[in-house]
């Protein structure tokens, strides 16, 4: 079997083998596409290839929100394709992210496909009210693509944690629990340090923090430990 130092050496030659491709991609496809090389041994700055300029992404930019579900699936992590979201700035975007695997199968990145599909959708938008009434539309979810993983750490805690449901000090033991569930499950404390960044996000201790994200884990049967 392969040692550590050999699947490295073959993650770099897919990485730089897939160079090429990225920009092929967008020459071919036009302004409208933006094609990102991620590779996820760096979730800090995991962009490490980009053409095109639809969600703003760079060079050293850290992985969406996006990223961190691929790495909350582990290697059992799927592609993810023809899926739509809708930047901050209100852009329509169609994306697929497909994962890169090296030959023992552990996921280590992906390339990443967006479309900025925005005046396609307006037109969708028009055809369908001249054709006459229609269900009211799925509301499109927000992604927001931040040059640092703290700021898409911080904007998924803000997210999951809404207005209505207060501070955290108003919330009871099951909905503390559900919030790191939801968390977990999004794939933020896959990335070093998150635990921490999510505790002060939330005024508590890191003690305090890891116990609830343990309980959760553990289908919250335990009981609270530490301060809140």
């Amino acid at each position: 079997m392969a040692g550590g130092g050999s699947r490295d050496g073959e993650r770099d030659a897919i990485i730089a083998a897939l160079g090429p491709v990225v920009e092929g991609l967008v020459a071919t496809f036009g302004p409208m596409c933006e094609v990102v090389l991620h590779d996820y041994r760096r979730p800090e700055a995991s962009v490490v290839a980009v053409a095109g300029a639809v969600t703003g992404r760079v060079v050293g930019a850290a992985m969406s929100e996006i990223g961190l579900r691929v790495l909350a699936g582990g290697d059992e992590a799927a592609d993810d394709l023809n899926y739509v979201t809708r930047t901050v700035g209100g852009k329509m975007v169609k994306s697929s992210t497909m994962v890169l695997r090296d030959s023992g199968g552990t996921v280590f990145g992906a390339l990443c496909v967006n479309v900025d599909i925005t005046e396609v959708a307006k037109v969708q938008s028009l055809l369908g009210a001249l054709a006459g009434p229609a269900a009211a539309p799925a509301e499109t979810p927000v992604t927001t693509f931040e040059h640092d993983i703290d700021s898409v750490v911080d904007v998924l805690v803000d997210t999951h944690l809404p207005a209505r449901d207060g501070t955290w000090s108003d919330l009871d033991r099951p909905r503390r629990l559900d919030l790191f569930r939801t968390l977990d499950a999004r794939g933020v404390f896959a990335v070093r340090r998150s635990v921490e960044q999510v505790a002060t996000r939330l005024g508590i201790s890191r003690a305090s923090a890891y116990s609830y994200l343990a309980q959760a884990r553990a289908g919250g049967a335990e009981g609270e430990r530490g301060p809140g």
